[in-house]
């Protein structure tokens, strides 16, 4: 597996992170409906054009796995279901602490992400009742020192 942060984003890229973003979610986002993921597909695909940073992780050229940080925040971080388990998401977010990410937010009801950053050392810092887009999935605040 290689990671490589990704300046250039050919609308060929950002359609195998969508997908590897679809199968993360379908396998971990047990809350959401198909039209929740229907209506996030547009917002997912703006975010990852206009994120500052974008890691991406790659085996043999095709995209496993990305993370997308802007200044100290984790913004996004989503590994292809059929490569979970095999490091590539602690990769990702190892890149992005050497960068100097220190907070994210993530979906409450995803408790295998929440202990993926439990056992990275982020703690929780705070609760919201809503998403960033304010629809009711309660996030955690995380920050790690």
């Amino acid at each position: 597996m290689t990671i490589e942060e990704r300046k250039d984003r050919p609308e060929s890229l950002l359609g195998c992170l969508l997908l590897v973003w679809e199968s993360s979610v379908t396998a971990t986002h047990d809350f959401l409906s198909n039209q929740d993921i229907i209506l996030l597909r547009p917002i997912v695909l703006d975010c990852l054009r206009k994120v500052p940073v974008l890691f991406v992780a790659t085996e043999e050229a095709r995209p496993v796995g990305f993370l997308g940080m802007d200044g100290e925040c984790v913004d996004m971080l989503f590994v292809d279901a059929r490569f979970r388990g095999q490091g590539t998401g602690g990769a990702l977010l190892r890149e992005a602490m050497n960068r100097g990410a220190r907070r994210l937010d993530v979906n409450e009801q995803n408790p295998q992400a929440v202990g993926f950053y439990l056992h990275k050392g982020f703690t929780v810092s705070g609760r919201s009742e809503t998403d960033g887009l304010g629809l009711p999935f309660p996030i955690l605040h995380m920050t790690r020192e």
